[in-house]
């Protein structure tokens, strides 16, 4: 629910009840402004929605509730191209209404649709620190796969193969 834990309520006193109107209205209000369009009966709004928009509900809740910084990890990893894109675009929606986002992925597609600021970890280590526009997708992609550590493996492979041509146990 979007409400849990803070759900509005009517009337007073011990004679609180939760304002189920007033809680769907309120929800279908916060992610219609978020671009879920499609939405508009508060009663099914959980139940009724794809895995991407169940990832920009989560967001909306936090926009709503006030957050100011969004931690989203691997939010895109289980959707399909379409519903990632919806999560990507509500991503950027955030951003532009002024909360810091720190999107945690392994695609590099994703981070590059919505980063300003890339750190890449290597076993928790920092690899490399940028900006947007300080380095393309394959820099970015060989930094994640490992950065020299992969180029140096690479090249152990083909001089041992160098020196085994003919007998090595590695493919070529």
């Amino acid at each position: 629910s979007f409400f849990v834990g803070v759900e509005p309520t009517k009337g007073w006193g011990p004679f609180k009840i939760y304002d189920r109107k007033k809680a769907n209205t309120i929800a279908v209000e916060a992610v219609q402004r978020l671009g879920i369009t499609r939405i508009t009966d508060g009663d099914r709004l959980v139940g009724g929605l794809s895995g991407g928009e169940r990832q920009s509900l989560a967001i909306a809740r936090a926009v709503h509730f006030g957050a100011r910084v969004l931690i989203l990890d691997e939010p895109t990893a289980a959707l399909g191209v379409k519903q990632a894109t919806h999560v990507l675009r509500i991503v950027n929606e955030a951003k532009r209404r002024g909360l810091a986002v720190i999107f945690i992925t392994h695609q590099v597609m994703h981070a590059m649709a919505v980063g300003d600021h890339f750190a890449v970890l290597i076993r928790g280590a920092i690899a490399a620190d940028f900006r947007k526009g300080q380095k393309s997708r394959e820099e970015i992609t060989d930094l994640m796969a490992g950065g020299e550590t992969m180029a140096t493996l690479e090249a152990e492979i083909e001089g041992y193969r160098s020196a085994h041509s003919g007998k090595s146990a590695i493919p070529a």
